[in-house]
């Protein structure tokens, strides 16, 4: 008699923050990881209370209860890669990096500070905190225009700024870096990958005339995440995440979901789970 056949999955780990409705944060994680094919899990950071709209308070988790949820991922499925977002005090980026220091995978770190309504989303003291504990642990870190701005302590609006803010913050200690381009004032954006020892690689794309932008940094990480989960090489793993961000915003162009920036389309195009047989 024939046994049935066993199979595993690229399973992808988001350390994140709630988000109600659903366009950010674990939620956005989880759709675009399920969206490519691979199996999403999570671990709550913290209980923002938002909307399409902005943030209206943040609730904080318990370390303990951080700790908690790390150990039960950790002891039944361990990841194939992980994604960071949110992560506001000190005592979380100690955590969670203590925690990770160990762990064999891809990390891609979204430096969560500034939501797209404009509300500062981290507290002050913990950015030193996360460059000097988190970055080093990160495979790649994906800061936008604000984000950058906040890390190299100097407005970044232009490519020729991009640039250097990215060798800025490789001097730093960071492996990797995509600076994004989302908010830049032109008609063809640019996002620069810098690495290690390499060139910077450049991504452009059309600007796409649309509010609905709410969670495409939560969104984008958690892609990348998901390529390099299945082994794919960083600097593809980043043009394939571009390119299902620019498809999930364009597939969101004509949506009106709340009244302010609303989500991607995350599902504008979903794959199957994707199976391995085990040996």
């Amino acid at each position: 008699m024939t046994k049935n056949k066993k199979y595993r999955v690229p399973t992808i780990l988001s350390i994140a923050g709630f988000e109600g409705s659903g366009g950010a944060g674990i939620q956005a994680d989880t759709k675009t990881i399920s969206a490519l094919g691979c199996y999403a899990m999570n671990v709550l950071t913290a209980l923002p209370v938002q909307n399409t709209q902005g943030v209206r308070r943040i609730y904080e988790i318990p370390t303990s209860a951080v700790q908690d949820q790390l150990d039960a991922i950790f002891e039944d499925i361990y990841p194939d890669a992980i994604k960071i977002g949110m992560v506001h005090n000190i005592e979380l980026v100690e955590l969670i990096s203590n925690y990770l220091s160990t762990y064999k995978g891809p990390i891609v770190f979204d430096p969560v500070m500034v939501s797209t309504s404009g509300h500062k989303l981290i507290h002050e003291d913990t950015i030193q905190a996360c460059v000097t504990r988190l970055f080093p642990l990160a495979t790649l870190i994906t800061p936008n225009l604000d984000e950058t701005s906040v890390l190299v302590d100097e407005p970044i609006h232009t490519v020729q700024k991009m640039e250097k803010a990215g060798n800025s913050l490789l001097a730093a200690g960071c492996q990797s870096v995509l600076i994004k381009g989302g908010h830049l004032q032109s008609e063809e954006l640019t996002s620069l990958l810098f690495q290690q020892q390499k060139p910077p690689i450049e991504f452009k794309s059309q600007k796409i005339n649309s509010k609905n932008t709410h969670g495409s940094g939560c969104s984008l990480s958690s892609a990348i995440a998901s390529q390099l989960a299945q082994g794919v090489a960083l600097d593809r793993a980043v043009d394939i995440a571009l390119s299902y961000i620019h498809a999930a915003i364009l597939g969101s162009k004509n949506l009106r979901i709340g009244k302010g920036n609303g989500p991607l389309n995350h599902f504008h195009n979903p794959l199957k789970l994707m199976q391995y047989e085990l040996d």
